[in-house]
């Protein structure tokens, strides 16, 4: 639905859609401030439900996927539903591009052609489940928001390590297993892109402070604290953006390069986040209007 209190039907020449959903309308804190900045800028903005039955998506001149929470668990309507935006108005991020991210597969593709990554075991519905056998593991789905249904284990848990594969696959998941970076303890980085040139980043905690548990209420960015990265993790979302840039025609609106410490305290790619991330606008001076300004130039 669209919330009234997030942002009505104006006058202004241009009308910008922030596409969200019913969670995200509730909780995404940045939403309402995001919208009222671009009014102030003279945009007719508004903030809707992309699920919401019956609204008219050629209606707007630019749909900008924000807070489409709940898309990792309804995938296949969601992917339906940005292709019809796609075919309609100006969509960003693109179709193509939200495809590809949409499943943490894109890891492996990544690594392939030499970024450095969390080493990732990919194993599908049917393969055997065969999990290292030393050192802490973290299991996963690979289409997954949040840390939902994420777990870690310790090398005495394997068995319920495995039973957690094997739940995945009878939903019809493909599972992720990582090693657990043990220096996450320092934080995991998350670098914001704003238009292609980066803007900010900020320091996460860690979330998985406990093994053997999947714990669906975990909060997802736990203490948060700005961060000033290091060349070398620059470099490193550098490259990663560089790595994407085949997919979609342009600079992207907005991407969040997540990284984590090797042990050697070298930095690695442990997600790269092009459809719904929190991008931490309000906690950097500056931030909201950058992101109007792109939005702006869409």
């Amino acid at each position: 639905m669209t919330r009234a209190g997030v942002g009505g039907a104006g006058s202004a020449t241009r009308r910008i859609v922030l596409a969200t959903d019913g969670f995200g309308c509730a909780e995404d804190a940045e939403l309402p401030v995001l919208v009222d900045a671009l009014r102030e800028r003279g945009l007719d903005a508004v903030a809707v439900d992309w699920a919401e039955e019956g609204y008219d998506w050629a209606a707007p001149d630019v749909v900008v996927i924000r807070s489409t929470w709940d898309y990792s668990e309804r995938l296949p309507e969601f992917l339906t539903w940005v292709d019809g935006v796609a075919a309609v108005t100006a969509l960003h991020s693109p179709a193509e591009l939200v495809r590809w991210n949409s499943d943490k597969v894109y890891l492996a593709e990544l690594a392939a052609r030499g970024i450095p990554t969390v080493p990732t075991r990919f194993i599908a519905p049917g393969d055997p489940v065969t999990l290292p056998s030393d050192g802490e593991i973290v299991v996963k789905p690979s289409v997954s928001a949040g840390s939902r249904d994420t777990a870690r284990y310790t090398p005495a848990q394997r068995e319920a390590a495995s039973a957690h594969v094997r739940m995945l696959h009878e939903a019809g998941a493909t599972a992720m297993v990582q090693p657990y970076m043990e220096r996450i303890v320092d934080g995991e980085r998350a670098l914001v892109f704003l238009g292609g040139e980066f803007s900010h980043a900020v320091r996460k905690g860690p979330v998985l402070t406990d093994t053997g548990r999947i714990d669906n209420t975990r909060v997802p960015h736990p203490d948060l604290t700005a961060h000033t990265p290091s060349a070398a993790e620059l470099a490193l979302a550098g490259a990663v953006l560089t790595a994407t840039a085949s997919r979609t025609a342009g600079p992207l609106a907005y991407a969040r390069v997540d990284l984590a410490q090797a042990g050697d305290g070298t930095p690695v790619l442990m997600e790269l986040e092009l459809i719904e991330p929190n991008l931490f606008l309000t906690m950097t001076p500056g931030g909201v209007e950058r992101f109007v300004e792109v939005v702006l130039g869409l």
